[in-house]
């Protein structure tokens, strides 16, 4: 086994993974991480750009741009136009983004789960009861995006964006290790929810949950410059329509987006847990 090998199967190992991504003061420890991740001086740039590619996996080959004046550049670049298209049917709801499949399924009587035997409840998620009980029944994905993936989130299909409400929180790790190990997590975290509807009314949510380092979410269709939480807590009312694939914001770090669907969009048959996913490929689909 080659020495950076060996490297990555001990940062991996559970306990001490833990301890380095979750014991550690996470408010500071993302404080100096986003100070390194907006830096272009090239005594700080070069050496965290090329730690992230030798321990992120970083895939390049589609990116519109290969070379990166900051850590936070290569986090947030663009891709070459048309590199993830989406399907043009609107009855399908394509994936928003380069992710790895986390659980998924069922939303039962109001509950899901972040990982086999630990359940959070939609009502301790999102800010509305209202708006937690149209899904009460319905169905979720959970999708992780990595340090090394693509960090943009597009419109999985034609779109009304109707609303968008900032809640503080932590930052703990969404890593699955933490998720095993950590209760009600995503409820923990600084998130956002972000209402849609689908041309036929269907509604539609997505809940961008931020994580340790950089944990920041940018939404295009709102203020781009600005960070979501600068605009402070409560519910922003949107009207905007977004068509299928449109770019709707990006974190500045790996992290989750948590999809829930009503009912009558149940997800697709083949869709497996540790499963990777691009952006565009299909999610579910209205009456199944």
């Amino acid at each position: 086994m080659t020495a950076p090998a060996s490297l990555m199967r001990l940062l991996l190992q559970e306990d001490l993974n833990f301890l380095l991504t979750n014991r550690l003061p996470r408010r500071w420890a993302t404080r100096i991480v986003g100070r390194i991740a907006r830096s272009e001086h090239p005594l700080i740039a070069r050496p965290a750009l090329a730690l992230w590619r030798f321990f992120a996996g970083v895939d390049l080959s589609d990116a519109a741009a290969t070379s990166f004046r900051s850590l936070g550049e290569g986090f947030t670049r663009p891709l070459r136009a048309g590199a993830r298209p989406f399907p043009t049917d609107p009855g399908v709801i394509a994936s928003p983004c380069d992710a790895i499949v986390g659980a998924h399924g069922r939303v039962a009587d109001g509950t899901a789960w972040q990982v086999k035997g630990y359940p959070y409840r939609l009502n301790e998620l999102l800010p509305d009861p209202a708006l937690a009980a149209r899904y009460a029944d319905g169905w979720f994905v959970t999708l992780r995006l990595t340090a090394g993936m693509y960090h943009r989130f597009h419109a999985p299909t034609d779109l009304t964006m109707e609303g968008v409400t900032y809640q503080s929180g932590d930052c703990w790790n969404v890593n699955p290790i933490a998720l095993k190990r950590v209760e009600r997590l995503f409820c923990r975290n600084e998130r956002a929810v972000i209402e849609a509807r689908l041309a036929d009314g269907t509604p539609l949510l997505l809940v961008p949950v931020a994580a340790i380092l950089v944990a920041s979410i940018r939404l295009t269709f709102l203020d781009t410059p600005a960070l979501l939480r600068d605009g402070g807590a409560g519910r922003r009312a949107v009207n905007a329509k977004l068509p299928a694939g449109a770019e709707m914001g990006w974190f500045e770090h790996g992290s989750t987006i948590l999809v829930f669907l009503p009912a009558n969009a149940p997800l697709l048959h083949d869709l497996t847990e540790g499963q990777p996913i691009r952006a565009g490929m299909p999610l579910a689909r209205i009456g199944g």
